[in-house]
């Protein structure tokens, strides 16, 4: 899958976001090392801590359905859906990824009205904590 389409399948799942406090839609759609892809949104809650991020989302479904083996994941959002500038993971999302991805080459896809823009996990949190 190229990162075009892995990208549009992270606008299709930020349309399922629930996000009625922030009204910031995220979408995720990770790659899996099969070739399986699973999709995230954002998923508010009144209690801001109860929030799950797309990202989160996403991986957590992959691991739950027995998924280790991960490629990429592009991550896609903006204020009512509109996906103007790049929407990078949060520290949370990065150091989930950090846990199950290769820090080196996992890449994180991140989108804006330029085009796709592309990092490893390892550039988007160089320090993650590790065991």
């Amino acid at each position: 899958m190229n990162n075009k389409e892995l990208i549009e399948l992270a606008v299709g799942a930020a349309k399922n976001s629930y996000s009625p406090y922030s009204h910031f839609r995220v979408g995720a759609a990770l790659l899996c090392d099969d070739g399986s892809v699973y999709l995230g949104c954002n998923i508010e809650n009144s209690a801001y801590s109860a929030t799950v991020c797309a990202e989160r989302t996403a991986i957590f479904k992959a691991i739950s359905d027995g998924k280790r083996g991960f490629q990429k994941i592009a991550v896609v959002g903006g204020e009512d859906g509109l996906l103007e500038k790049q929407c990078a993971p949060c520290g949370v999302c990065l150091q989930v990824m950090s846990e199950h991805c290769d820090a080196s080459s996992f890449v994180v896809l991140l989108a804006d009205n330029e085009g796709i823009h592309e990092y490893t996990l390892g550039e988007m949190l160089p320090y993650a904590f590790k065991k």
